[in-house]
Order: structure tokens, then C-alpha cells, then sequence
């Protein structure tokens, strides 16, 4: 491991203050996951004579030809002359100072009925087909006095990798890791392929960039939703009947206030909704109202809508201070969050809503409000909502309004 990333080595007995049991590696595609857990198993092999080890991956194929013969498998991070017999029929890997690496198939959990370990390596938990065969690894994790697991995945959102998820800092030691961490060893080339693609993509952020996405149960939106109502093409802005930049303010700046939603959507000829664009952010009052008259302009809007139930006449007075002749409505939130954001909810269910373009932050927080509504303050799903709500209720465009 001459050359690994410092991230990439095992950490030590209580790394980050934690005690833990199960590190939980998080990572993009060619990160160099297989390379650390083989690395990992061969370092503890070598010097722990006689131990019994597990490999478990989501095949006994995958964990055959990836993580033992594998270019980044256990074949080639022990030395040759460290290993005593290969059997690739039995899945056992035997080394000359009698430890014993056993393959195991995570289709088939009752495999690991009996086995005992001192370690188990599991490769790709996020691909397996259940959580029974983790399960029941725990059962045969008892040999020694220090038995631990390391789990190198790309995130999926499963039962089993929200649960260590959850259990950072307790016993869980977690390393998360993008695709281009790794740039160095990697065709610049395909590096470049992949980002053109997927970057910024639900699958781009999963695979490359290792994030767990997650759908909050009983969201009013799910992330198979918005990536069913995603146009990726060019847009094209004459298609619009009508425009606005809908603005959910916030009255105070800093590092802990809340986020201005700063969100513009259209309706189009076609009777569709889009969404065009997310300018939400932390801004001084001054800034989030250039934002918002900076997006009115590039996207020659018809309108800027925002809410002032809390700051009443000082929102308009920011914006017209920027800008006097600014085409703007006030609205005024006469309901709760929810009960405004479920009828958008159902234009979305109904096929009646694009995105154009991936607004993660934006689908982020979408996809966790539920009809409970949010532990923080939904910004950019406020205005989200008052957006494409000013759309719907205005069935007529109306003459579109320039600023000079």
C-alpha cells in the first residue's frame, strides 16, 4: 500500500474517538474500494497466523473474480510466496501461516451458519439482494478478541447501509470517497466521459460522487418521481407562455440563518409546468433580491412573486430599491406549508411538471418533506410552490414585461 491515499488505510483502534467495529467505506466507482478491502484482509492475514477470515460479496462470482482474482483483489496484495494453495472451486484461500480466507455468497445467507470469523470483509453491500446474509455473519463474528467487519460499497439506499449510516460515531466508522479522488490512477479519458453524462446526475451522484440518497417514507415527492419528469435537452425559452421568479425570503444573514428559496418555473405553450432554475442561498437582503432581479432579466420573466407574511412591505421595498419598475406580486401564506405544497405535489404525480436540469439541493429537500413538513425551514421547496402555484392559478398569460 505504498501507494494508497491516507483515507484508503485501515484506522486504527479508536480513530476519531470511536471504538469501532464496522468501517463503512463509501465511495464512487474507481475510488479504489476493492483495492483497501483487499488490502485490508491481506495485511490482517499476514500477520494474524491462523485466522479465519470472510469474504462476502453479492455472487460467489463476484466475490471469486473481484476480490480475489481481481486486478485489485486479494491475489495481488499478498505476496506469492504468502499464499499456500487457491482453491477456486471451494472459494478458500490458504495462506502458508494456516490463515484461512473463505468466500461467501450474500444469495446465499444459510452458507454462514456455522463459520466462524475474525474478520469479514463484505464487498458491495449496497448491490446485495438482502440484508439476511449481513445478518448472519454477526452470528459467526467471534473469534478473537477484536472481531471486526469492513464493508467498501457504493451507497444505495438499503435498509442495511441506513442502519450504519445511522451508527457513526457509535461503532461505525465511516470514509466516503468520490470517483475523481482516485483521478490520478484513472484514465483522464474516461474520467471525462463520465462526468460529461453523469455529473450531476441522480446516477452521477450515486455512483461517482458517493452519495446516499435518500427518499424520506411518506415524502411527498420520490427521487424515481422527479427523475421521471427530468428534460435534460437544451430549453428552449420561447416555448414559455409565462414565466416568474417566486421568492421565499429570509430577513436575516449569516452562517445559521435560514436559506432564501429563490426558485423560477414556467408554463408552456404545451400546458406543461417547468422549472427552470434554483438561485436559492444564504444572502444579506440586499443580495437575494440581485439574485432574484438577476434571474428575472436572464430569463426574461414576466413576474417576480414572494412572500411576506414575515416581512410584509420591507420585501418589496428591497427589491424596488434594486430595481423600481420590477413587475412584482406580493403573496401571503394563508395555509400551512403542506396543505400548499399538495396540490403542487399532485401536478407533479399527475405527469404535469419538467425539470430542466438536475436541481439537486432543490430535490434534496423535496424529497424529504413530508406531510409532517420538514425539521428545517424548506426554502427552496417554499418557493418551489408559490412558483408553479402563481402558474396555476393564472390560466392566461399575460403581456410580457421587460426591465430597462
Amino acid at each position: 500500500m505504498a501507494t494508497a491515499r491516507p483515507e484508503q488505510l485501515t484506522p486504527p483502534h479508536g480513530a476519531r474517538g470511536i471504538d469501532w467495529r464496522v468501517w463503512l467505506i463509501l465511495a464512487g466507482r474507481g475510488w479504489g474500494k476493492t483495492r483497501t478491502g483487499a488490502e485490508d484482509m491481506a495485511h490482517y492475514a499476514l500477520w494474524h497466523p491462523g485466522a479465519r477470515l470472510g469474504v462476502i460479496a453479492p455472487t460467489y462470482a463476484d466475490a471469486r473474480d473481484i476480490c480475489v482474482e481481481g486486478e485489485s483483489g486479494l491475489l495481488r496484495a499478498l505476496p506469492r510466496q504468502a499464499v499456500r494453495k487457491w482453491n477456486r472451486s471451494m472459494g478458500e484461500l490458504v495462506l502458508v501461516n494456516d490463515t484461512r480466507i473463505k468466500l461467501f455468497s450474500a444469495d446465499q445467507p444459510e452458507r454462514l451458519r456455522g463459520p466462524q470469523h475474525h474478520r469479514v470483509w463484505c464487498d458491495e453491500l449496497g448491490a446485495w439482494s438482502s440484508r439476511d446474509a449481513f445478518d448472519q455473519l454477526w452470528f459467526g463474528l467471534r473469534l478473537g478478541t477484536d472481531p471486526r467487519v469492513i464493508v467498501t460499497t457504493t451507497p444505495r439506499n438499503t435498509d442495511v447501509i441506513q442502519e450504519l449510516f445511522r451508527r457513526q460515531s457509535r461503532d461505525v466508522l465511516l470514509t466516503r470517497g468520490r470517483t475523481t479522488d482516485n483521478a490520478a490512477h484513472l484514465s483522464p479519458r474516461v474520467l471525462e466521459q463520465l462526468q460529461d453524462r453523469y455529473a450531476g446526475t441522480r446516477l452521477g451522484r450515486q455512483e461517482l460522487d458517493a452519495e446516499l440518497l435518500q427518499d424520506t417514507e411518506g415524502a411527498l415527492w420520490t427521487r424515481a418521481l422527479l427523475d421521471g419528469c427530468r428534460v435534460m435537452e437544451p430549453f428552449d425559452l420561447a416555448r414559455m407562455k409565462r414565466i416568474v421568479v417566486a421568492i421565499d425570503p429570509a430577513l436575516s444573514s449569516g452562517q445559521s440563518a435560514d436559506e432564501t428559496g429563490i426558485v423560477a418555473a414556467a408554463r408552456g405553450h404545451d400546458g406543461l409546468f417547468y422549472v427552470l432554475a434554483d438561485h436559492s442561498g444564504r444572502y444579506t437582503p440586499d443580495g437575494w433580491a440581485r439574485r432574484a432581479i438577476d434571474l428575472l432579466r436572464d430569463l426574461h420573466a414576466h413576474q417576480i412573486v414572494a412572500e411576506v407574511n414575515a416581512g410584509g412591505d420591507l420585501v418589496e421595498r428591497v427589491l424596488r430599491q434594486a430595481a423600481p419598475t420590477l413587475p412584482f406580486k406580493p403573496v401571503r401564506a394563508l395555509r400551512g406549508k403542506t396543505e400548499r405544497a399538495m396540490p403542487v405535489a399532485a401536478l407533479y404525480e399527475q405527469g404535469r411538471v419538467r425539470h430542466a436540469g438536475v436541481f439537486a439541493l432543490l430535490e434534496d429537500q423535496m424529497c424529504r418533506f413530508t406531510e409532517a413538513g420538514m425539521p428545517s425551514s424548506p426554502d427552496r421547496v417554499d418557493a418551489l410552490v408559490w412558483a408553479l402555484t402563481e402558474l396555476d392559478e393564472r390560466q392566461s398569460g399575460e403581456p410580457r414585461i421587460h426591465l430597462l
